[in-house]
């Protein structure tokens, strides 16, 4: 196979392995930023962003970098995360998952296994980059090479389980066929809300909604001529008081599997220079919320919205950082909100939309992979980001 200005396609549409140079690097800054990049066309959580996950010093996780080259050109990539997978992680706070925790402080490791998957936990969804200059043709025998290279280096690593993270759906054709040859087996995950930024002004899109809903938006909102919003590419002194509201929210939420550090809030601004900011809420002197956001020319992705649970409900910050992220997207321009996953009901009676994301998985064990093909269905949620119980 050949890397030149395009893709010269041969007599078979099949790879040659003599052609392919399959590696998992340690760290992304052993790859180039625009060759990454290159893979990723579109994409805002890239390079930069990925490389501030790294650098985070996350708990409990490992990074890898799974990469295919063709005489010298990286030509397809995607993120690795390493960590030991609790089954229950997708189950909502219950009985259920009460009863794990409990079993686990008896027997370690109980429903726990060596997880190596493609994606990352802090990234909206999954997703396999390839060079544009690949044609569909190909993509699929590519697709399939990286499922089963990356799969193999894992079980040689030590890691039983192997999968891919919240990958939206439907899946490409090419992809599909990729994951069938892989065996992998598919378990429903948390569905992504976004909302089509189609209408031309806050009074339109409220025009949308629907009368009670309407009416408890306005009476809502009355609260903003209390409230000074600020908008910070650098948190500065601020970051102490940014983690203390994140852990209260991460507390608050039913939804727990990483567990985010100073560094990654700092690295994610100063990484993504314009295209990370945080909204920072006051009433007088006091600091009652955060969201941090990321953008690029089509959308504006909300990643965090931390809130003094007590004193920020009293002034509906929640719901004023929604109208003030729509306003954004106006003066912007943008044509997507996206509001990320969990707390549906109240994303969909604003106007989102839900698009349903998968997990993949096989174990290398097949008696345990049929174990957890029966389980799947338990595990997963049900599409609207409940969890089966």
């Amino acid at each position: 196979m050949r890397f030149e200005a395009s893709f010269e396609v041969a007599d078979s549409p099949n790879f040659e392995m003599s052609d392919l140079q399959f590696e998992v690097c340690e760290t992304l800054g052993g790859i180039e930023k625009s060759e990454w990049d290159a893979c990723f066309p579109g994409e805002l959580e890239r390079y930069d962003y990925l490389l501030a996950v790294e650098k985070s010093s996350l708990r409990g996780f490992q990074w890898r970098y799974a990469t295919i080259r063709s005489y010298g050109r990286l030509i397809a990539a995607a993120p690795v995360f390493l960590c030991d997978y609790g089954l229950e992680t997708t189950l909502e706070r219950g009985r259920l998952s009460r009863l794990i925790e409990k079993l686990r402080s008896i027997v370690p490791g109980f429903l726990s296994l060596k997880l190596a998957c493609l994606g990352s936990p802090c990234t909206e969804c999954g997703r396999i980059g390839t060079h544009p200059g690949i044609p569909d043709l190909w993509k699929a025998d590519l697709l399939a090479v990286m499922l089963r290279q990356t799969s193999a280096w894992a079980e040689r690593a030590g890691y039983g389980l192997f999968g891919l993270k919240d990958i939206p759906l439907p899946l490409d054709w090419t992809l599909s066929k990729a994951i069938d040859e892989a065996g992998l087996v598919r378990m429903a995950s948390l569905p992504t809300a976004s909302l089509s930024i189609d209408f031309s002004s806050i009074d339109t899109y409220l025009s949308r909604l629907s009368p009670g809903t309407r009416k408890d938006m306005r009476r809502k909102l009355r609260a903003r001529s209390q409230v000074t919003v600020e908008t910070v590419e650098d948190l500065g002194d601020l970051l102490p008081r940014f983690i203390e509201l994140y852990r209260q929210t991460r507390l608050r939420s039913e939804w727990q599997f990483e567990d985010l550090t100073e560094d990654y809030f700092a690295g994610v601004l100063a990484n993504m220079g314009s295209n990370a900011f945080c909204k920072v809420y006051r009433v007088g002197d006091e600091v009652l919320a955060f969201n941090l956001l990321l953008r690029d020319e089509a959308r504006l992705v909300d990643k965090f919205f931390c809130m003094d649970a007590e004193r920020g409900r009293s002034y509906n910050l929640y719901y004023m950082s929604w109208f003030e992220n729509i306003r954004f997207c106006l003066e912007n321009r943008l044509a997507l909100y996206q509001s990320g996953q969990a707390y549906y009901e109240n994303k969909i009676r604003l106007g989102s939309q839900l698009t349903e994301n998968a997990l993949f998985f096989r174990h290398k064990n097949p008696v345990l992979q049929s174990v957890l093909g029966l389980l799947a269905p338990l595990f997963g949620t049900d599409g609207t980001g409940k969890a089966r119980q």
